[in-house]
């Protein structure tokens, strides 16, 4: 997905000096120079440039290196550097998640990454989930409290990122920032509180290119930074960035992107149309309901086998360490392999006579015992219950029924989907084969599911390797219909149906009914 070198933000131009015969301005002689290259008649300049520009284009011999951008059909001149100076201009790719932001430093000449970072969200202090911070920021100290909060840590991250590529943070020119609606708002200092009273108002859909000074953000003293556009309150930055790394502006074919967090977001299209819904399936796909549920990381355990005969349990975990807790793709194996064993029912019911030893009673609730407390990194028996795998079917189901929904909208069957894009850290330890098992995920050939890993700092990075991605971006933006899913009935009927293991009607997971044992 890298773009040709001719198409980066860094244009190298060498400039006619002024004489008695052609006395045009610096900032004129320079536009009129870069205007043929980037193909427009205008370019702004800020005036902190322009107090720089004669004496670097004296200095230079009038040849320069440009930063430039544009974003809304408007270039602009962010710094004029160097040409032999061999210094590294860079620009800073950021997934603003709500619980860890991740960076990702590219050089803009030649879209090659240069380092990577992440830390939590220090936004956690006003509260864990994003509910809790919106109502904080109701408040105008609130709300500058949380933006100072999410910048001192970007800024901090960037400085940490930049030493370990050996650059300084004044070498970033250029960032982009894909979150969802509320954290942008959060970042940009907005008020957020129309996004939570009907009818969900964000106070501005596409941002655009903002000055980091403005926000806060320690960088080159003229930088930018793009805030990728959302399609209203529940369909983020980070989802149209998504979209844009797995290329639904450029793919004539239909594809499916999904993507699970808090919530679940699914969009249906290609580069004609595309319809978006979100719906809350999310934390116990990401194994945050259960009592060991966690995010991934060292000893959680993201797949789970169980022999079809002797039933004997065996789970791998992140780094081979010791069993400390499961995350989503864990539990979603977990119930597969349970279900596939004959060790639950279609009900997700577990069965204590095939159970055995696994399957032991606390407080009255049936618990399953994944991993021994003699083999747990803590020593205790790391259990899920049947509350746990109730949520967890209630969640299954519910992202069946989205897709089954935003297909049925459009007057399309699973089959005209020749790519199902899975994004998040949820996507990059999925197994397909487990999410079909449970009914999760339509019955298609694995080879059609694509693993995307983090696709909003993926693109966000390839935004800074390429001129045309802004207009890219905001074009998916401008043709998302959003499919309102809470007074959607289909959606509820279908719902009660996709409760069971995979589905009450069989013959929609062929490939499974032979596997149970």
């Amino acid at each position: 997905m890298d773009e040709e070198s001719g198409d980066r933000w860094v244009v190298d131009i060498a400039l006619q000096p002024p004489s008695i015969d052609d006395n045009t301005s610096d900032s004129g002689r320079l536009e009129k120079a870069l205007a043929p290259e980037l193909k427009t008649d205008s370019i702004a300049m800020d005036l902190k440039l322009l107090k720089l520009l004669p004496e670097r284009l004296r200095k230079w011999d009038y040849a320069c290196r440009c930063i430039v951008f544009r974003d809304h059909g408007k270039w602009r001149l962010i710094d004029v550097l160097d040409p032999e100076g061999g210094d590294c201009a860079a620009g800073m790719a950021v997934d603003l998640g709500t619980t860890r932001v991740v960076l990702r430093l590219v050089d803009l000449a030649t879209g090659r990454t240069l380092s990577e970072f992440a830390f939590d969200n220090p936004q956690d202090e006003a509260g864990p989930d994003i509910l809790a911070r919106l109502h904080y920021a109701e408040k105008r100290e609130g709300r500058q409290h949380l933006q100072e909060l999410i910048t001192g840590g970007i800024n901090r991250a960037v400085g940490d990122v930049c030493a370990k590529a050996g650059i300084s943070s004044e070498q970033v020119y250029l960032m982009a920032v894909a979150g969802n609606t509320a954290m942008t708002h959060l970042f940009m200092g907005l008020p957020p509180q129309w996004l939570i009273r009907e009818p969900y108002i964000p106070a501005v859909n596409s941002p655009g290119a903002v000055r980091a000074d403005e926000l806060g953000i320690n960088i080159s003293f003229c930088a930018r930074v793009f805030v990728f556009p959302n399609a209203g309150s529940y369909f983020g930055g980070d989802l149209i960035s998504g979209a844009y790394y797995a290329g639904f502006h450029e793919n004539d074919e239909v594809a499916v992107l999904v993507d699970v967090g808090t919530n679940a977001e699914v969009l249906l299209g290609n580069r004609q149309w595309l319809v978006a819904c979100a719906g809350a399936a999310g934390p116990a796909l990401e194994g945050g309901v259960s009592e060991i549920g966690m995010t991934a990381g060292p000893g959680v355990i993201d797949s789970v086998r169980i022999d079809p005969e002797s039933r004997e349990v065996s789970v791998h975990t992140i780094d081979d360490m010791p069993a400390r807790g499961i995350c989503g793709s864990g539990m979603i194996d977990l119930a597969a392999q349970l279900f596939l064993a004959g060790m639950v029912d279609i009900r997700g019911r577990f069965v204590p006579e095939v159970c055995g030893d696994r399957l032991k009673e606390i407080d009255g609730m049936h618990h399953f015992i994944v991993v021994f407390g003699r083999d747990s990194a803590e020593g205790n028996d790391l259990t899920i219950s049947q509350a746990d795998l109730d949520s967890l079917i209630r969640s299954k189901a519910a992202m069946y029924t989205i897709l089954e929904t935003i297909t049925g909208y459009v007057g399309i069957s699973f089959e005209d989907i020749s790519a199902f894009y899975v994004g998040g850290t949820f996507g990059s330890f999925i197994n397909p084969r487990s999410a079909i098992s449970i009914g999760m995920l339509p019955d298609l050939p694995e080879e059609v599911f694509h693993p995307l890993g983090n696709s909003s700092v993926k693109g966000a990075a390839r935004l800074l390797s390429s001129r045309q991605a802004a207009e890219d971006i905001e074009s998916i933006r401008g043709r998302i219909t959003y499919l309102e899913l809470n007074v959607n009935q289909d959606f509820m009927n279908r719902f009660s149906a996709a409760r069971f293991l995979p589905h009450t009607d069989a013959a929609r997971f062929p490939t499974v009914a032979g596997a149970v044992k």
